[in-house]
Order: structure tokens, then C-alpha cells, then sequence
């Protein structure tokens, strides 16, 4: 008689944000590290806070190294809350809807939109 097999459970693996090696996920190295260009898809006190993962200690520190010498730049910020806001909802939103959906005034909104535009410009010289 044939005997069947238990099909194995795949393993949950996680890739290093360092080398891209992929490894399992309970030996995965995490922490979350200011980052300006971050904005969380739905969670907003994680804004401004980039995850790192790493598949050991001296990678993670590479990578913790990378993050503390950029600058972390408020506009940044907020103009990837607006970016999130912009195409996670309604795709035309008055300047009084996009504080409401992102926590920022208009000054703030104006900055952001200034520092993108700005930055946009730079990229494509």
C-alpha cells in the first residue's frame, strides 16, 4: 500500500533589506528606524518610522547606519501622508478634505506640495 505524504507547511521567509538574502522569519532581526519618506499604509502613528529587517545583527547595524545619516526632513513627510491621502481615497480632494485625511494644516499641505515639487525636479535633470 501506498503511504501519503503530509504535505510540508512552507516556511514564512523574509528577505534582508541589506543583502537580500531570504531566511525564516523567526530569525529575522527587526527594528524601526526614523525615516522621513515613510508613511504607513494604515497606520499613522507609524509615519515617519521605517521597519528594517535583517537577517543578523551586523547587517541590521548597516542598515540602522544608512538611516541615521539622512536627514529627516518634516516636508518629506508630509508629502507622503498627502501622496498615501491621494491615492488611497478619492483622487480630487480640496485643500480643507486633504487635512482633514492627513492631520496637516494648510501651510503644512503647501510646504509639502513645494518640497515634492522641488524634488521632483531634481530627480528628473
Amino acid at each position: 500500500m501506498w503511504k501519503r505524504r503530509k504535505r510540508a507547511r512552507p516556511l514564512p521567509l523574509e528577505l534582508c533589506d541589506l543583502c537580500a538574502a531570504t531566511f525564516p522569519a523567526d530569525e529575522a532581526v527587526r527594528e524601526y528606524v526614523p525615516d522621513s519618506s515613510s508613511a504607513h499604509a494604515t497606520r499613522d502613528r507609524y509615519d515617519g518610522l521605517r521597519l528594517l529587517t535583517a537577517c543578523r545583527e551586523e547587517h541590521l547595524e548597516e542598515l540602522r547606519e544608512t538611516y541615521r545619516r539622512r536627514p529627516f526632513v518634516e516636508e518629506e513627510l508630509w508629502a507622503a501622508k498627502i501622496t498615501r491621502a491621494l491615492t488611497t481615497g478619492p483622487p480630487a480632494l480640496t485643500l480643507t478634505q486633504l487635512g482633514c485625511r492627513t492631520g496637516l494644516h494648510a501651510p503644512e499641505i503647501r510646504r509639502a506640495i513645494a518640497w515634492h515639487n522641488r524634488h521632483r525636479q531634481t530627480r528628473e535633470q
